[in-house]
């Protein structure tokens, strides 16, 4: 790469994309001076690591900072200056006013390239009593210190958080692992709201197996504070619930105070716009993280998304074109995240099935269940897959995955299928590593993939989870012992084995639904009946394992 010479490069905000960005943009160009102002006391920090060292399970607080100002200095060459914050951009004149946060003085630097790295601050709800002592966000080392600093000094017994998303998931696991009792308080009706119902469904009964309290389709309402401590939460529901401390994890917003008093472009869902190289509307100024929209490599609109492998991957970018002129543009990403819940692991890559219509995208779902390796190789556990396709182009548009073991794997195969836009029939014939301990000839990607093909052939048409059945013929091919364990009402029951020969006991012209407990029963009894002249069959997807989920007020639910 050719260097720029004589150049200041200034990069506001030294986490996650302000970190990679400097660093990037010292390796592509050894001639230019290179500054990070960080408002904050640490920069290069874990941020996702922080509920873990309030938990326990990481127990060295070092461990979380993964690079200290003086390794920069040192090694980079870059000047850090912590606990100043930038309160004006002129782009006319490339400066930046910056505030010494310690001394309370302003000074001016001038700049060539500047790389906005805002980040995005925890939403803190206006109400009565949250600025109490023991409530608290969780967005640095300093909130972190402060939780765990009050959690041990004051002998919390119980906590209330609030937000059932990733962050809040992961602080009710590590506050029950200290033994402190918890309550989960989540507007929406679910948990883990990006995933469809019946994934965070599965959740949920995790969360309630290891006795937290859920208080799902409510919001907090207030705090009664006592001599400066929040002692009760008052949800909209009236309820009320007795508390040590209150953790909030409702969300974050964009910080683009900066970029808009700058007049840089702000895009449709309000954070920074920029393009694919990361320069906003002023093309001396960059921006990465989690106040910028990127295009989503699914939907391909811009949008906001806020996690940390984006924001990282921004900054290289942001920092090589920054110190060079140029650099590869940044790959559209799919919204891939995943976050574990006591025993269960939740992960998703592109769109959800209620997210895909919420945008209006033609879609269809499939959902399998099977062994995350080889049933007869000690250890298997089930694993749910939801891969949603677009109909028309069979191009895969997202997966959810949940179960207790070979997640992380799934996910990373879809995103990455995703990115080539790749379609089931590109996923049914992936070559997947293979051996018993590992995974299974046919992988749990591999089943969801056959099954949507089987739905797009019209080989078996599927009928989705959460459908209404009350107008279909509904024909359960379990055995009497798994029908007894869990009814389906108004379903007749013959067994797989006694269909061929009870057949005539249906009404071939009905539409009819066949139903096993995970799918692959109801596949083999569509197959029968469609062969002997039946006008529509289809079968559930998921079988009653998921309608358990997805229907949980209609049936008696199982176990994972």
């Amino acid at each position: 790469m050719s260097e720029v010479p004589s150049t200041t490069i200034v990069v506001i905000g030294g986490v996650a994309g302000g970190a990679s960005a400097a660093a990037r943009a010292r390796r592509c160009n050894e001639s230019a001076r290179i500054i990070i102002y960080e408002r904050d006391e640490h920069i290069s920090f874990a941020n996702c690591g922080l509920p873990y060292y309030i938990g326990g399970e990481i127990e060295e607080r070092d461990k979380l900072l993964v690079a200290k100002p003086q390794l920069f200095r040192d090694r980079f060459n870059i000047e850090v200056h912590t606990r100043h914050e930038v309160t004006a951009i002129d782009p006319d004149g490339k400066t930046v006013t910056v505030k010494a946060l310690d001394s309370q003085t302003e000074t001016v630097q001038k700049w060539d390239r500047l790389i906005l790295t805002p980040g995005a601050a925890p939403i803190v709800p206006p109400i009565d009593g949250v600025d109490s002592e023991n409530v608290f966000v969780l967005r640095n080392l300093s909130d972190t210190d402060r939780i765990k600093s009050y959690s041990q000094r004051e002998d919390v017994r119980s906590a209330v958080v609030v937000g059932a998303g990733f962050i809040g998931l992961e602080m009710i696991e590590q506050l029950h692992h200290l033994g402190i009792g918890t309550d989960l308080v989540e507007l929406q009706p679910q948990v883990l709201p990006p995933l469809d119902p019946e994934m965070a469904h599965v959740v949920a009964e995790e969360l309630l197996a290891h006795g937290v309290h859920l208080h799902l389709g409510d919001g907090i309402a207030g705090l009664t504070a006592d001599s400066g401590r929040a002692t009760v939460v008052t949800l909209n529901s009236g309820a009320s619930i007795e508390t040590d401390m209150v953790i909030l994890g409702i969300g974050v917003r964009p910080n683009i105070e900066l970029a808009k008093s700058a007049g840089l472009e702000l895009g449709p869902t309000g954070g920074i716009a920029v393009n694919d190289v990361l320069q906003t509307s002023h093309p001396d100024i960059y921006a990465a993280g989690d106040a910028v929209e990127y295009q989503h490599g699914v939907l391909d609109q811009p949008m906001r998304i806020p996690l940390a492998g984006p924001a990282n991957r921004a900054g290289r970018i942001a920092g090589t074109h920054a110190a060079s002129g140029k650099s590869d543009p940044m790959i559209p990403p799919m919204g891939t995240a995943i976050v574990r819940v006591f025993g269960v692991t939740a992960g998703l890559t592109g769109l959800s099935k209620k997210f895909a219509d919420r945008m209006e995208v033609t879609n269809r779902s499939v959902i399998v269940a099977p062994k995350h390796h080889a049933g007869y190789y000690p250890g298997a556990e089930t694993i749910i897959v939801k891969l949603t396709y677009e109909p028309d182009t069979e191009r895969v548009l997202g997966a959810q995955v949940v179960g207790r073991a070979g997640i992380d794997k799934r996910v990373d195969v879809v995103a990455t299928a995703l990115h080539f836009q790749a379609t089931v029939r590109d996923l049914a014939g992936l070559d997947l590593a293979y051996a018993p301990p590992f995974g299974a000839a046919k992988d749990p990607i591999h089943m969801a993939a056959f099954t949507a093909c089987n739905d797009l052939d019209g080989f078996t048409t599927i009928t989705e989870t959460d459908a209404d059945l009350s107008e279909s013929q509904i024909v359960d091919v379990r055995s009497p012992e798994e029908v007894a364990r869990m009814r389906l009402p108004g379903a007749t029951h013959i067994p797989l084995h006694d269909l061929r020969n009870r057949a005539g006991e249906l009404d071939a012209a009905r539409p009819t639904v066949t139903v096993c407990h995970i799918g692959q029963r109801a596949h083999i009894a569509a197959r029968i009946l469609m062969q002997r002249g039946f006008n529509s069959v289809s079968s559930l997807t998921g079988g009653m394992f998921m309608r358990q989920h997805s229907t949980p007020d209609e049936v008696s639910r199982g176990s994972l």
